[in-house]
């Protein structure tokens, strides 16, 4: 699963609330879900924006995710952030299926392991997503 956090550049209390959702995410969501911050209305004129990227940047280091900034209007970085949470998403699938313990699992028990169907269920929805 992944998850985009998306602030408006242009009101600060929408970027406040970024904190709020992470600590909900963190509290309801499995720990290994990805996640990125994303601003949007960065096509705003500078006069009108309240959340400079230097603050947005800095929110998302402190919680180790990822930063961009978008714009649905023109289409700044909108590709780019679901090509990422996607392929975050598929890096970590990749990764759980492919521990050890997995593998010991579908050995000692085939009949589970084929019938399970997780895996390809996953890689058929990120290659939807693609």
């Amino acid at each position: 699963m992944g998850i985009l956090f998306v602030d408006n550049v242009t009101d600060e209390s929408s970027f406040n609330n970024i904190r709020n959702w992470i600590r909900n995410i963190e509290q309801h969501a499995s720990d290994n879900v990805n996640k990125i911050l994303v601003g949007n209305k960065a096509d705003m004129d500078e006069s009108k924006r309240v959340v400079p990227t230097s603050r947005g940047q800095a929110l998302a280091d402190e919680y180790g995710i990822k930063f961009f900034e978008t714009s649905a209007k023109t289409n700044l970085n909108v590709e780019q952030v679901f090509f990422s949470i996607a392929r975050d998403i598929w890096q970590r699938l990749a990764e759980t299926d492919t521990k050890p313990e997995d593998q010991t699992n579908m050995v000692n028990k085939p009949d589970q392991a084929a019938s399970d169907g997780k895996s390809s269920k996953k890689i058929s929805m990120l290659w939807y997503l693609l």
